[in-house]
C-alpha cells in the first residue's frame, strides 16, 4: 500500500523545506511526476484504520505550519 500527499501551501506559512523535513521524518520521500508532492510506502496492506491513524500523525505534524494537504492511500 502506499498513501500520497499533495500539499498547498500559504505564503505566510512555513517554508517548503521544513515541510519537507516534517514529512521525511515520517517516512514519506519526494515524489515527482505523479501529480503528487510525496510519497509514503507502507511496504504491506494497511487497513483504513491504519490510513486514519496515519492521517491524524500528518495532521498533528503539520500543524501551525500553515499547509492544507491532501492525502490518497491505494493498493499496489
Amino acid at each position: 500500500m502506499k498513501t500520497y500527499l499533495l500539499v498547498q501551501l500559504d505564503s505566510e506559512g512555513a517554508p517548503f523545506s521544513e515541510v519537507t523535513d516534517t514529512l521525511e521524518d515520517l517516512g514519506f520521500r519526494r515524489e515527482a511526476g505523479s501529480g503528487y508532492d510525496f510519497v509514503y510506502d507502507w511496504g504491506r496492506e494497511a487497513s483504513v484504520k491504519d490510513s486514519l491513524r496515519f492521517a491524524d500523525q500528518i495532521q498533528e505534524a503539520l500543524r501551525g505550519k500553515s499547509v492544507y494537504f491532501r492525502i490518497e492511500s491505494v493498493e499496489e
